[in-house]
């Protein structure tokens, strides 16, 4: 297995009109969750990956595991629950460049996930670990196995990838969020903030600035996103770098490009390119993401990625 990666996947509403919610009157149902976003993304690019989770006993459940199954991720380690449900949550695209998230997942199946629903073969042999900081935020028993599956990476030799993934309507309160996301990132072996979650554990500073206290927590390698300016990279053997992002004419639906860049990031790796190369297809395929309406209904095939990469080819097939 190239990825593993775990945490809470959602059906996903989105109206079918742009505005506020409460006007919607029709919507399109589709799935989103940060991990299953990197574990698609991954698999269309050819690498293995699998994602563990626990979904409702449900028909969102059902609709679910298929569709992610369907795009070729290993779901051998989902489990269902059948007295909680699946969580849902809604987008709402009430203007141009103003998209708001609502979720309805508390006490949600995935909530339930506890460190007996983690067997060491689910990670053990693995490439890498993906974790986020949503996963430990949902509840305690999610924190323990979350905690468990970084003790079987360390045990492994299973490199851990970090997205801290800051969502605060989720954690109890902001000391917690900043104590919680400040040990995991302690204990990964490469990081991927967003500068604002930089700023949130650390204050107002430099993107470089922001680089030296990540190292200074212990992590090696830091790539941190820059939104359309790209991304900073930083390891022991590279100099901070800045890599330079992708033009994008129009922002359909920015929620999903953070997971397309680790996705991104995590295939340059495995395909063996320098970290800096990694970083760039990290930015290109944020940079797709943006542009389609949906979590992973934008991640590009390495054909869709090589072409935009290349600044896009002339279809020549018609």
């Amino acid at each position: 297995m190239d990825v593993v990666t775990i945490g809470e996947t959602m059906t996903l509403f989105t109206p079918n009109e742009e505005g506020p919610l409460r006007h919607a009157r029709s919507f399109s149902m589709k799935f989103g969750g940060a991990e299953s976003n990197v574990a698609i993304g991954l698999s269309r690019l050819g690498h293995r990956a699998r994602w563990i989770s626990r979904l409702g006993d449900d028909e969102f459940g059902d609709a679910m595991q298929a569709f992610i199954r369907g795009e070729g991720v290993d779901v051998s380690y989902v489990t269902r629950d059948a007295d909680a449900p699946t969580a849902v949550f809604f987008k709402e695209f009430r203007r141009l460049n103003d998209t708001r998230v609502y979720y309805y997942r508390k006490n949600s199946a995935a909530s339930k996930m506890n460190a007996e629903f983690l067997p060491e073969e689910a990670i053990k042999g693995a490439a890498y670990l993906h974790i986020t900081g949503i996963t430990p935020a949902l509840s305690e028993s999610c924190r323990l196995m979350f905690e468990k599956a970084i003790r079987i990476a360390k045990e492994n030799s299973v490199k851990i990838v970090f997205d801290p993934n800051l969502r605060l309507k989720i954690w109890s309160n902001e000391q917690e969020a900043r104590y919680f996301l400040k040990k995991y990132a302690a204990e990964s072996d490469i990081i991927l903030p967003g500068l604002s979650e930089a700023e949130f554990l650390f204050g107002s500073h430099t993107p470089e600035e922001h680089v030296d206290f990540f190292h200074e927590l212990g992590v090696k390698t830091v790539f941190m996103k820059l939104g359309k300016e790209g991304s900073l990279l930083a390891a022991p053997s590279i100099p901070k770098t800045r890599v330079p992002g992708f033009f994008v004419e129009r922002v359909i639906d920015p929620i999903g490009a953070g997971d397309a860049f680790a996705a991104g990031v995590l295939s340059g790796m495995l395909d063996g390119l320098s970290l800096e190369e990694a970083a760039r297809r990290g930015n290109a395929m944020g940079a797709m993401v943006t542009m389609v309406n949906g979590d992973a209904e934008g991640l590009p095939t390495r054909a869709d990625l090589q072409s935009f990469i290349n600044g896009g080819m002339e279809d020549v097939t018609r």
